[in-house]
């Protein structure tokens, strides 16, 4: 049996909108002292299912209790920091994807998403519609069930 495409889902801690996860990731671009850039993201845990992971997977971020947007998952790599602590990279492909947003509530580290839990993605005339209203009333909208 091959691998099943599968998610994570993690907390985008200090940013308060999708603009600032996108700000955050052209900063670390333009400050990147090598010609390549890879965004990473670092955790603590390494996913068990990382296969599954990049079979298609990505990471979606959870922005002010909303799953909000994702990023795909390029790979997953085990490290070990200066202190000897195990830690991973999750390397992401650095374009995010806005998604039909959904209530989600807190919680540490991160969970997996199964693919057909996964929500849509925004596209076409929708994600026009809906991506030019400012995104504190997209969140309301979503808040109130109305999106």
């Amino acid at each position: 049996m091959g691998a099943v495409t599968l998610h994570l889902i993690k907390l985008c801690v200090g940013c308060e909108t999708i603009s600032d996860l996108e700000a955050w990731i052209a900063e670390k671009r333009r400050v990147s002292k090598v010609s390549a850039f890879e965004h990473v993201h670092t955790t603590r845990m390494v996913p068990k299912r990382h296969a599954d992971l990049l079979d298609g997977g990505s990471l979606y971020w959870v922005i002010k209790g909303q799953l909000a947007c994702r990023q795909r998952l390029l790979g997953v790599r085990p490290f070990t920091d200066g202190e000897g602590v195990g830690r991973c990279h999750l390397v992401l492909h650095p374009e995010v994807t806005p998604i039909r947003a959904r209530p989600c509530r807190p919680f540490q580290g991160w969970r997996y998403l199964e693919a057909g839990d996964a929500p849509s993605d925004l596209g076409g005339p929708e994600a026009d519609e809906i991506g030019s209203m400012p995104e504190p009333l997209r969140r309301e909208l979503v808040a109130l069930g109305l999106l």
